[in-house]
């Protein structure tokens, strides 16, 4: 798992395109899925945070993604498609940390665009996966998706982003 910035510096371009899907909206929207006790998933939307070059999300005290996350750190991250045909996707997956460092929070809580609140429990997202789909000839018999995919190295050198058709 790597942080926002080490996903960055591997893939600039990718990550530029991130960062424009999760603020499209002016503010970061996406839906965050987690794991329930149960083992079955749990969808909400969530208004990430990039800061200080780390991505994060700030979880109500009474959610019960908190408690996900606590339990099993792994997540999955979509953006909110644009409503229009044709638009942006990016999904980012990996391991949510809790982060409880009060410059962290205080950082994260300045930084976010929308309102935020202090007693919100923060979490770092840490990157394993990440994937930006963009479309091609749409609203065409030949629209389809192009898939640009990047995953953290596994103890090799970084890897580089795909684009898979």
């Amino acid at each position: 798992m790597v942080t926002w910035a080490e996903f960055a510096a591997a893939e600039p371009e990718l990550a530029d395109a991130g960062r424009s899907q999760l603020y499209q909206f002016g503010v970061g929207l996406a839906f965050l899925a987690t794991v329930r006790r149960d083992g079955a998933p749990r969808l909400h939307p969530v208004c990430p945070v990039l800061s200080g070059d780390h991505l994060f999300v700030l979880i109500t005290p009474t959610s019960p993604k908190q408690h996900d996350l606590r339990r099993d750190g792994r997540y999955a991250l979509q953006t909110f498609p644009q409503p229009k045909a044709g638009s942006d996707e990016l999904y980012v997956a990996g391991q949510a940390l809790l982060v409880e460092d009060s410059a962290t929070r205080a950082a994260v809580l300045r930084d976010a665009k929308h309102m935020a609140d202090a007693s919100e429990i923060l979490f770092e997202l840490r990157i394993d996966r990440v994937m930006w789909t963009r479309w091609e000839n749409v609203l065409t018999p030949q629209m389809r998706p192009v898939h640009r995919t990047w995953r953290a190295p596994q103890g090799a050198p970084p890897a580089r982003a795909r684009e898979r058709r």
